[in-house]
């Protein structure tokens, strides 16, 4: 595989990392720096790590994985996106602004649910001519700068507006699920 069809998989492949990142910086009140960098750091690391896990995995287990790789994607994705909403039409507390939110946890499954395609990717990375190593830290790059980004945007446009970029950022992190779901159950 060549830089030039490497580069745009990795973008293709970090674009739903980009979608929820941005969302997340929507949240973010105070520390967006930090946030970003976590962020930035948790998906970069899954998208890189998901792909060597589907590379190692290769063919053997692509079968067992497929028929459900989708569902769990959606149901996260889901989980995620209905979470956003429900936050998005809270009460704002006592100073008018809604808690900056970024617990560990959300962070770590939103990784894992933004890579699940990306364990996909690795599997395929099997039956080419692929340098592993160096299409994994591609991979990792790009997701990491692209969600950097992605924190830092959402963040300067949820200071204006919140609501309304939350409820958008949920609606699309649900259709990103439904839309993985449906590519996979009508192929």
């Amino acid at each position: 595989m060549t830089p030039w069809t490497l580069i745009p998989l990795a973008i293709g492949v970090s674009a739903d990392a980009f979608a929820v990142a941005l969302g997340k910086g929507l949240q973010l009140r105070s520390r967006v720096l930090v946030g970003a960098l976590v962020i930035a750091t948790a998906f970069g690391v899954a998208q890189a790590v998901m792909p060597l896990i589907g590379w190692l995995l290769g063919s053997a287990f692509a079968e067992a994985i497929a028929p459900f790789d989708h569902w769990i994607a959606f149901a996260l994705l889901g989980f995620i996106g209905g979470k956003m909403l429900w936050e998005a039409f809270q009460p704002d507390d006592a100073e008018g602004e809604a808690p900056a939110r970024l617990s560990k946890r959300e962070v770590a499954v939103l990784a894992i649910a933004t890579s699940i395609d990306a364990l996909a990717v690795g599997l395929s990375f099997a039956f080419l001519d692929v340098a592993v190593w160096s299409a994994v830290l591609a991979i990792g790059v790009i997701t990491f700068a692209l969600s950097f980004v992605a924190v830092l945007v959402g963040h300067r446009i949820g200071t204006r507006w919140r609501r309304p970029a939350e409820i958008v950022g949920g609606v699309v992190l649900i259709g990103i699920g439904v839309q993985i779901l449906f590519e996979h159950l009508l192929a």
